[in-house]
């Protein structure tokens, strides 16, 4: 990190930490050469409008996840989803539709797929899960982390990002 950007980190420590602890989890947002500032990141169509409490949040997905990747369920999933879905994966194709024909994709190739949650937060109207997938039961899978916002208890917006599991040189930890 260059001398000027590691200041610039070290002089607006506590306003990110202000920041975020007043308007929840944004992105910092900055350019070379230009001033750096703190910006709210609007990535939503529609405004946001949690009306269920985080637990409830929370088991909305777990019976997304349940249905949709467990069950092959996929009707029955998509009771979740809302009006509007936004897929951030570019390996799935925007909507709920996309989501839908990846997860028949999925399916059809792998039918023993399975997730299970390791972890689950709330913060606000995200949830976030740590779930180890597995297209076949003999393999060691995959380490995947889902970001589902929600909106009047639907389904509204998803990001991913997965690693495939593997053994450290370095410590003993997994990623699961």
């Amino acid at each position: 990190m260059d001398k000027n950007l590691a200041e610039w980190h070290i002089d607006h420590l506590t306003s990110v930490a202000d920041y975020v602890g007043n308007v929840g989890v944004r992105t910092l947002l900055f350019t070379p050469g230009r001033s750096r500032h703190l910006t709210e990141q609007n990535m939503r169509d529609e405004p946001s409008n949690p009306v269920n409490s985080l637990e409830t949040n929370k088991t909305i997905v777990l019976d997304f996840i349940d249905k949709a990747v467990n069950q092959g369920n996929i009707e029955a999933a998509s009771m979740h989803f809302g009006e509007r879905y936004i897929q951030h994966n570019p390996n799935i194709a925007d909507g709920a539709d996309g989501f839908k024909a990846y997860l028949q994709q999925l399916k059809q190739s792998f039918p023993l797929v399975r997730g299970e949650v390791k972890r689950i937060f709330a913060e606000g109207d995200f949830v976030i899960v740590h779930m180890h997938a597995k297209r076949e039961p003999e393999e060691e899978g995959l380490a995947i982390v889902d970001i589902f916002r929600l909106n009047e208890s639907k389904l509204v917006e998803h990001w991913e990002v997965r690693q495939p599991i593997a053994d450290s040189k370095l410590h003993a930890n997994s990623i699961i």
